[in-house]
């Protein structure tokens, strides 16, 4: 659901919503069948209607005339009283507010009286000082949402009260709270607090504060919502699991109360609205079948009879009293028809918050499905000629260049362009109005296009036609001079016959230049056409390495070392991981040595020798832990030379290289996902790595000492905001092998393990993993994010929305996918300054061991070893990824 309409519907419709979030906070609900839904048209509806399924039939036009839209209005709402307070345990409230009492005694003059309108306040503090107070304390509070989401939970809980009981804790002067006498005074006799056991105390108010402000939101009436509270509703609802990765289509939201029956729908009533169960479950019930299943949070029902246009095929029945669903209906949508056939799929929105005044806000049509060439034709229609490819408001032109391939074959793209920069009818006045507006546009969209993608449109015909007419253009016509040469288009002269390696400036003929490339060049990337060593193995264990392009075919591969093979038998490539598993390779497979996985290896064999192909030694892993090297190298500096190396392979990925790795490389011309696979393999490396160090170590003292130091590392690394190896570190640290060495665990001090449990909080993957995206919302690029979950966002995009739908394509299911690719480019927005002495070291270079550099690191580290040395070490991390072998290691330690 997108954020505009989304917070139109909740600020001017939406009502409190009691219980909402109650099962995740663990908190008691009130009882009754509250249901978020998708406004459907029945009395009762809480909320207002979106636009979900588009209409079966629509009056017809032509290319000049679009056809009618059908609107669905808000359905009045119904008023219900604000909900009860949800309050946590009153246990736990008063241990918080016995200690937080004690916190409030030593800011003497915190709590005091006050006199505001003529009226007296005994013993109260207004919410802005209670607030910045917790900012000076130095209790780790760092923002003031954070405090006022500690005082919500205070208030929640009844430990601080409103003077005039009043649920909603209001920073402000003028707003004064006291904390409850009953049974929260320090007991007689009771020493001061320990300032370990108070940090912790607020700790956990802290964590608990999101949650708090999210329900208060959720609480308020329409009108007192901020821009601030509708923002945080929304976000919050994308880490929903059944609707975080489903297109406006099928995710838009209201809230309604459902009469006291259990009956949701009955079998023969006409289909309106498709569901989603959010919480609770339904049995669905047959005439003459009885009960034929029972659905749970996550699943979906009722959308056969909106596809098929069919009453209702079962009945159903509520199986608990507090069930939470999402449904959606049609809403403002609008179809372009040619020849009687829908070409373009558009949604009317309004642009800005519902608070501004409707002279205010502006509509806009989105682009929703089309056929590729209508897309095009609607982004040259509105497209500004200022316009770029990370706008965030209009960002047709950035979901339109990174996904086209996805629908559009780059030859068909050029095709496109040129067919409309020139005019095909009317006056020759019209005609060249039309030239010059259009060609403008098209310099600008040509110019983005070459910006994202730069060498990687290097060698195809097409596109080097597209270039060579446009600049002919460019040349010819001085009215667009001005824009060319803005664009980097040197005049009087023609683009190269094949693309530059890589643009340089004007002068060298080069013509435009790549943002994106200019980062892949100051990298390691690797490219389609790039030539690596390939190391293929034959049974006997020897190895024969030859050297060819990146996606080179198996083919290929063969053919280049038929000569060392022989010619005694019919050779086949074949893929053997550390536990003997072989898979035979298509002759066609493309990219097949960088695609390796963690210890696998290609082997060249007859058929006949695929019975007794063995494992080649290596991939069995290390016999011998590297602790003892570890033991000279502090935390902190290992944590930096992580972070330089795992950055270079980082900023290697395309962003493209991940829409091509999702719906496949194999589907696409001459690309590659090998940086993106590289990445991937380094994660399960460094995860494995972790397990295979502390189950080779014998001394269970020694073993202790390492695990502390990984545990340290971890927390470096979540400092550094390398997420993607924080998450490898901890998932190596808590695999069964290492989290059932008890004794291990017992010889970490305290701290640690307060530590490790502190991040082990960052891998909840509830709500959607809800805790590691919001902490990554709040910070600031450079950052190398969670990759692994990048991807599955991305799969679930694919899998779970059609790329094709009624011959139109699902243009929306684009703008996920582009919006997810943008975070590459969030995340490399600010250049990585390298902490480790190496800096910008290519992570696929051979180390020189005569090399001489300056170092950063921490003079204990200099002292004993060389940051070359530990460079090389982690390039060339050993690890055993059989979990079955790690497990026996670990029962021979302590079984």
């Amino acid at each position: 659901m997108e954020k505009r309409p989304f917070k139109e519907g909740w600020g001017a419709g939406a009502p409190p919503c009691p219980g909402v979030l109650g099962s995740a906070l663990g908190w008691s609900l009130p009882r009754g069948r509250l249901f978020l839904g998708l406004g459907d048209g029945d009395p009762g509806v809480l909320g207002w209607a979106c636009r979900c399924f588009p209409p079966r039939q629509g009056v017809g036009g032509t290319v000049d005339h679009v056809s009618t839209v059908r609107v669905h209005q808000p359905l009045p709402l119904q008023t219900i009283k604000s909900p009860p307070t949800l309050r946590p345990p009153r246990r736990r409230s008063g241990e918080l507010g016995s200690s937080f009492i004690h916190l409030t005694s030593t800011r003497p003059g915190l709590i005091r009286d006050h006199k505001h309108h003529l009226r007296h306040h005994r013993q109260c503090c207004s919410g802005k000082e209670l607030v910045d107070w917790l900012l000076s304390a130095g209790l780790a509070v760092q923002t003031r949402s954070q405090a006022v989401g500690i005082c919500q939970v205070l208030v929640d809980g009844g430990v601080l009260t409103h003077v005039k009981q009043e649920w909603h804790f209001q920073d402000k002067d003028t707003q004064f709270y006291r904390f409850a006498e009953l049974e929260l005074s320090p007991e007689p006799g009771a020493g001061p607090r320990d300032a370990e056991e108070l940090l912790e105390a607020v700790a956990f108010l802290a964590q608990l504060g999101p949650d708090a402000l999210l329900t208060m939101a959720l609480r308020k009436p329409p009108a007192q919502r901020t821009e601030d509270e509708l923002e945080l509703i929304f976000e919050e609802l994308l880490h929903i699991k059944a609707v975080a990765h489903l297109s406006n289509s099928v995710s838009a939201a209201a809230v309604r109360l459902l009469p006291p029956w259990r009956v949701l729908f009955s079998q023969g009533d006409k289909g309106t609205s498709w569901y989603i169960v959010w919480k609770g479950s339904v049995n669905v019930v047959t005439h003459g079948k009885g009960l034929v299943a029972t659905l749970h949070e996550g699943d979906d029902f009722g959308q056969l009879a909106l596809v098929n246009d069919a009453p209702r095929a079962a009945t159903i029945i509520l199986r608990e009293d507090n069930c939470h669903f999402l449904r959606d209906v049609e809403a403002n949508t609008m179809r372009l028809k040619e020849h009687g056939k829908v070409v373009l799929v558009l949604q009317k929105n309004l642009q800005g918050g519902s608070s501004q005044p409707a002279t205010a806000r502006s509509s806009r049509y989105f682009v929703m499905a089309g056929t590729p060439e209508k897309i095009l034709e609607h982004l040259l229609e509105f497209m500004r000629l200022d316009a770029t490819l990370y706008d965030p408001v209009d960002t047709l032109l950035g979901d339109f260049l990174l996904t086209y391939t996805v629908f559009m074959p780059t030859s068909q793209l050029c095709r496109a362009l040129l067919f409309r920069a020139e005019p095909l009818e009317g006056s020759e006045q019209e005609k060249a109005t039309y030239s010059l507006h259009k060609r403008r546009k098209i310099l600008r969209l040509v110019s983005q296009w070459v910006l994202l993608y730069g060498r990687l449109l290097q060698g195809d015909r097409s596109t080097t036609a597209l270039l060579q007419n446009l600049a002919d253009l460019a040349s010819r016509d001085p009215r667009l001079g001005g824009l060319g040469q803005e664009q980097g288009w040197p005049m009087g002269r023609h683009p190269p016959r094949s693309l530059p390696p890589w643009p340089q400036a004007q002068s060298s003929g080069n013509w435009l230049t790549s943002q994106e490339e200019a980062i892949l060049s100051s990298s390691c990337a690797l490219r389609a056409q790039d030539k690596v060593p390939y190391e293929i193995y034959r049974p006997d264990h020897s190895c024969l390495i030859t050297v060819l392009p990146v996606n080179a075919s198996v083919r290929d591969v063969l053919r280049s070392l038929a000569p060392r093979l022989g010619r005694d038998g019919e050779h086949v490539l074949v893929k053997v991981n550390s536990a003997g598993d072989k898979v035979g390779l298509q002759l066609d497979a493309v990219g097949v040595f960088t695609a390796l996985g963690l210890n696998e290896r290609l082997f060249a064999v007859r058929v006949e020798e695929l019975g007794s192909l063995t494992p080649h030694p290596e991939q069995l892993g290390p016999h011998i832990g590297s602790s003892e090297t570890l033991d000279l190298i502090s935390s902190k500096d290992l944590a930096s030379h992580l972070t330089d190396y795992d950055w270079n392979l980082f900023k290697s990925i395309h962003q493209v290289e991940m829409i091509h790795y999702i719906v496949g490389p194999q589907k696409f011309h001459d690309v590659t996902t090998a940086n993106l696979e590289r990445v991937m393999r380094r994660f399960n490396e460094l995860q494995y790595w972790v397990a295979t160090e502390l189950c080779l170590c014998p001394e269970v003292g020694r073993r202790a000492q390492l695990l502390r130091k990984f545990i340290k590392l971890a927390a470096h690394l979540k400092e550094q905001k390398n997420l993607n190896s924080f998450f490898a570190v901890m998932f190596g640290v808590s695999n069964t092998a290492v989290s059932r060495l008890a004794k291990t665990w017992e010889r970490l001090p305290h701290k640690i393990r307060k530590l490790h449990a502190a991040l082990e909080r960052m891998l909840d993957p509830s709500w959607n993993h809800r805790v590691y995206r919001l902490a990554v919302a709040k910070l600031s690029p450079p950052i190398i994010p969670f990759v692994p979950l990048l991807l599955k966002d991305m799969t679930f995009i694919h899998e779970g929305n059609r790329t094709l739908a009624e011959n139109l394509i699902n243009f929306e299911k684009m703008h996920m996918m582009a919006k997810t690719v943008r975070v590459l480019q969030r995340c490399r927005g600010h250049a990585h300054a390298p902490l480790s002495p190496l800096r910008n070291r290519s992570p696929h270079r051979p180390e020189d061991p005569k090399a001489v550099r300056i170092s950063t690191c921490s003079e204990q580290s200099l002292s004993v070893r060389s940051p070359v040395s530990t460079w090389a070490y982690l390039q060339h991390l050993k690890a055993i990824d059989s979990q079955k072998e790690l497990l026996r290691l670990s029962r021979d330690l302590e079984s």
